[in-house]
């Protein structure tokens, strides 16, 4: 037997303590523990039970019943690797406002439209004339659409009894309840137990289920840790607000690559795919301006040109302001001292502001050089060739390293219409149709980028 005894449990992370502390140890957030009582059972021994069926060799498992189907929406099977797969769990989380409620109404439209069973949306945190007024704004009414307005787990285990759907929608999970767990909507216990219900739910029928997580301040999956374990699929809804690009960034996923994303565009009808979302990142202008620099950049396995720009003008402060948009603040500062210290490029009383264009953020150390030719070209007040392209990742003494995917980076630099590529030594097999100058230090980098 184990000694019973109180303990206490983390409301926002799950994590529980032997005795009540101020701060949790494991999410940091003050006062959220809270008492359990005598949560410790008497460990019991398990008897041998049936199996449900018997276990087979594994060349013998049948693979149909695990073949993906196409959601409908392109940019959503790629992140998902193929699309849905029975019995598959995704939570797709995001903060307000986003588009989820807007995009997976386009799933279930899409769905309803070409699966042979019909959708069924599940929402409890608007009501169902809500959810229609949105529908009929973006076009995604079907008759084959099955709409239910609950928050209660065993209300919607009977709306899919009743309508027998081929896909599964619920938003939110956190707006969910379970008779058979204590707590409010949203807290830990309330959707854990939602949540481990919906998950034998798909496993039991075979049914995809798709969950709407909201997200903390800092953008991770509210609730606690273990309803990322659950699921089979964890999606990253991302986008700024002032701009009308959409990524789904995948971030776990058992049937599929968990580094892909999808782009989006949200417009006032709705929710649309972008295949190329290239042009999205460069700002297109007939001149070249000073201080602006172009890259490729790889999110999951898809290569995207992103223009780095770059201002630094005198500064009126005793310390200089440094900003940063879009960026890593951190390898742009090292960027700074590495650029005054080994490429001679001087700008200790100036104001160095750098940014990204269209809200791409961008932390791979594949973006160090691009960064390095804007400001250098901002001091100079010298404008890079707008056919140029760089890639590379900057040392401390001041060396450009090799990147990865560079032959990829430059096919689609290249098909784009640039002519130029500044890259690190010994980049591999390079592309046709684009002119490729190997530099191996940052002042070399700033050398060539000038005479290109």
């Amino acid at each position: 037997m184990v000694k019973k005894g109180n303990s206490y449990r983390c409301a926002e992370c799950g994590h529980e303590a032997a005795k009540w502390v101020g701060r949790c140890p494991e999410c940091q957030a003050w006062g959220t523990l809270e008492e359990r009582g005598d949560a410790r059972p008497a460990i019991a021994r398990v008897a041998a039970g049936a199996p449900s069926a018997p276990a087979r060799p594994i060349g013998q498992v049948d693979l149909e019943s695990a073949r993906a189907r196409a959601t409908g929406v392109p940019e959503l099977d790629r992140v998902l690797g193929g699309g849905l797969v029975p019995g598959a769990v995704v939570l797709l989380a995001g903060e307000p406002g986003v588009g989820k409620s807007t995009l997976l109404l386009e799933v279930a439209y899409q769905w309803a439209a070409g699966a042979a069973k019909p959708a069924l949306y599940v929402t409890g945190e608007e009501s169902a004339g809500q959810v229609r007024l949105r529908a009929e704004r973006t076009g995604n009414l079907h008759e084959r659409m099955f709409l239910a307005a609950e928050s209660d787990l065993s209300a919607i285990l009977g709306h899919v009894d009743a309508v027998e759907p081929g896909v599964l929608i619920v938003d939110s999970v956190q707006t969910m309840a379970s008779s058979q767990a204590e707590g409010a909507p949203g807290g830990v216990t309330q959707v854990r137990a939602v949540t481990a219900g919906l998950v034998a739910l798909a496993k039991e029928r075979g049914l995809p289920i798709v969950l709407v997580g909201h997200v903390t301040k800092d953008g991770s999956v509210a609730g606690p840790r273990v309803l990322e374990h659950l699921v089979d699929v964890v999606l990253q809804f991302e986008g700024d607000r002032h701009s009308t690009l959409r990524m789904v960034r995948g971030i776990k996923n058992r049937f599929g690559p968990a580094d892909e994303i999808g782009c989006f565009e949200l417009r006032d009808d709705g929710i649309v795919g972008v295949p190329d979302p290239s042009g999205l990142f460069i700002n297109p202008r007939a001149d070249a301006v000073p201080g602006t620099a172009i890259t490729v950049t790889v999110e999951g396995k898809r290569p995207l040109l992103c223009e780095v720009q770059a201002l630094v003008s005198k500064s009126s402060l005793p310390q200089p302001r440094r900003a940063v948009s879009g960026l890593d603040s951190a390898r742009v500062g090292m960027v700074l001292a590495v650029l005054e210290k080994r490429g001679g490029v001087r700008f200790g009383d100036q104001d160095v502001y750098a940014a990204t264009v269209g809200g791409m953020k961008v932390t791979e150390p594949a973006v160090d050089l691009a960064v390095v030719l804007a400001i250098a070209s901002s001091v100079r007040e010298d404008a890079l060739s707008p056919r140029l392209v760089s890639l590379g990742e900057v040392g401390l003494a001041g060396e450009i390293r090799r990147v990865t995917g560079v032959g990829r980076r430059l096919a689609e630099a290249a098909r784009l219409g640039f002519t130029h590529a500044i890259v690190p030594p010994d980049p591999g097999k390079l592309p046709d149709g684009i002119r490729v100058l190997e530099v191996g230090s940052v002042a070399d980098a700033v050398n060539a980028a000038f005479r290109a």
